[in-house]
């Protein structure tokens, strides 16, 4: 819209308002107000007649070609002058029939409004902006027109048109937040930092809850500065204590929300700031600040991808220095540091090339032979967890390291503190697997007493880890099997797993209770027992894991064929049929 035709347009919508004021005191009931109102008319009048001519270049010639009295315009004057009560309704009329129009062109322009909407939400700017423009050309005073087209033109980085509609929308509504948004946001990306810090100190003087979404504008205003960018990792790296302390709060002021993370890995160097932050930590190991700063960043999947390449030399290999000395490192801070390498080890390629190192299991069995001594359970508990989730990863070095792991798990089993119980169970849930060297050694060390111990216990994780631990040392040694027959008598430790609601438990109890069947004398034992009915409960099929159904059906299977008196309670309950799908799973 040119200025010429905005000046027009508004000395219009005034023009309007004058009107409408005409009309309700020409409707009043006050005989006085009435007469001012006729006055205020013909003064109304007389001041279009005088008033500078429109400079919007328009063609009014009209041809009537069929002429009337009632059209005339010098009628219609004189008798508005001679008669008012016809000059009212003349007014009414034109103020209804603008009302009307008006109405048809907001039902239109919303329409073209919610088209444009459509189209801004899957991805086709340029359509938004076409259907933005026709509703504009509806209604030139709707707000929400001209602050969807400015961000439509935002996306389009067409900025100075997005301004231009931000300044049309704050025309219409001078209180619009999202025209000073659209505006500062289009300001900065035109590097225009003043008048996009105008613009967001605008939006707080309108409304001062919003100062969460100021302070987001703010910190990108601060970011994507040149200058700071270039200098803030420089400052982080100072000698001197003031300027390094000022530098690091205003990077963690940034990592404590997701928006001001993510201005922080799009526009930091992030390697440089990792390994900056990494130094200060190992210079000063009560530096916590850092620590939460990586905290922070490790838990976004753009900051692990771009730690991806220099992992090795930025985290790991400071991490394994600290880890070493862990009888004099500070443990609070080493725990921290657990949890951001733990953080990024969840990304496959950092996990694989944690797990794939020598010198971190190598440290890792230094702190756990350590612990008792140290008192260092504050770092061996997020320590175990790390290993259990690396060593989900079967490479050489865990397999060669497996059998010392192992030895360092038997002895923490019987640590007074039951979460250190609980993840060196899991530990070797997840080790004995690969590694039948390991399984020997740890059950001619009496871990099936032990195991035994914490089932007896009870907890759903250390239930789960422990189970499982059991069934690999059942399934690979006799001498395991021997042992947890003769400890637990008539099996009553495993069918009472069996009759619990975890059915990851109860599938691992049903598989310990398979092979310990191969005991002579262990299935008789059993007679008597709910074993079968527990069984053939999980083999029916109320178990929604197929594995336990199988392991069920196997072990009801193993138990009729070992005893077959067992055959009685098992026809007793219906579940021959059962039983052939039995003998099917173990063919």
């Amino acid at each position: 819209m040119a200025l010429q035709d905005s000046d027009d347009f508004e000395r219009f919508l005034s023009n309007v308002d004058q009107i409408s004021e005409l009309v309700k005191e020409l409707n009043s009931s006050d005989g006085s107000c009435q007469e001012v109102a006729f006055k205020k008319a013909d003064q109304f009048i007389a001041s279009l007649e005088e008033m500078e001519p429109c400079k919007t270049k328009i063609n009014k010639t009209a041809i009537n070609t069929n002429p009337s009295s009632e059209n005339s315009p010098l009628n219609i004057q004189c008798e508005s002058a001679q008669n008012p009560e016809n000059f009212i309704r003349i007014l009414e009329k034109d103020a209804e029939e603008r009302s009307q129009r008006r109405k048809m062109n907001e039902d239109k322009a919303n329409a073209l409004r919610e088209n444009g909407n459509k189209a801004f939400a899957r991805g086709d700017y340029e359509t938004a902006v076409r259907f933005y423009t026709e509703g504009l050309d509806q209604l030139r005073d709707m707000q929400a027109l001209y602050t969807n087209r400015a961000q439509a033109f935002i996306k389009l980085k067409r900025y100075k048109e997005a301004i231009s509609d931000c300044e049309w929308a704050l025309r219409c509504n001078e209180r619009c937040i999202k025209a000073y948004v659209h505006m500062g946001k289009s300001h900065l990306a035109l590097k225009n930092f003043s008048e996009s810090r105008i613009c967001y100190q605008k939006i707080l003087e309108i409304e001062p809850q919003g100062e969460t979404m100021v302070k987001e504008l703010n910190q990108q205003l601060l970011i994507e500065c040149p200058n700071a960018r270039q200098y803030i990792i420089q400052l982080l790296a100072s000698p001197i204590d003031d300027i390094y302390r000022e530098c690091l709060n205003l990077l963690s002021m940034y990592s404590q929300t997701p928006y001001g993370r993510e201005l922080l890995i799009n526009n930091l160097h992030v390697n440089q700031m990792a390994e900056t932050l990494m130094g200060s930590i190992c210079r000063d190991t009560s530096s916590l600040s850092s620590l939460a700063v990586l905290e922070s960043l490790a838990t976004e999947n753009k900051f692990k991808i771009q730690s991806r390449d220099n992992f090795i030399a930025i985290f790991a290999l400071p991490f394994e220095h600290l880890l070493s000395n862990i009888v004099t490192a500070n443990h609070k801070t080493l725990a921290s540091l657990i949890s951001v390498i733990g953080s990024l080890a969840l990304d496959d390629v950092i996990g694989i090339k944690m797990a794939n190192r020598e010198e971190f299991w190598r440290c890792s069995l230094h702190a756990m032979e350590h612990h008792i001594g140290c008192e260092c359970e504050s770092v061996l508990y997020p320590l175990l967890g790390l290993m259990i989730n690396l060593a989900s990863h079967p490479f050489q070095i865990t397999q060669e390291l497996a059998v010392l792991t192992s030895s360092r798990c038997l002895e923490l089993l019987c640590d007074p503190h039951g979460g250190i119980i609980t993840r060196v169970a899991g530990l070797l849930s997840a080790l004995l697997p690969t590694s039948r060297a390991a399984t020997q050694e740890v059950v001619q060390n009496g871990i099936v007493k032990r195991l035994l111990k914490i089932l007896k216990v009870g907890g759903e994780m250390s239930s789960r880890y422990s189970i499982k631990a059991l069934a690999v040392c059942t399934a690979s040694i006799p001498q395991a099997c021997e042992e947890l027959v003769k400890l637990d008598k008539r099996l009553h430790t495993l069918r009472k797993l069996l009759g619990g609601i975890d059915e990851v438990v109860a599938g691992n109890a049903a598989l310990c209770i398979g092979h310990c069947l191969e005991v002579e004398g262990a299935a008789r034992g059993l007679l008597g027992t709910d074993c079968v009915s527990l069984l053939l409960r999980h083999a029916a099929g109320d178990a929604k894991r197929v594995a336990v159904k199988q392991n069920a059906a196997i072990t009801l299977g193993k138990l009729c064929k070992a005893e077959p008196r067992h055959m009685v309670k098992l026809m007793e309950l219906h579940g021959l049929e059962i039983l052939h799908a039995c003998a099917r799973l173990i063919t």
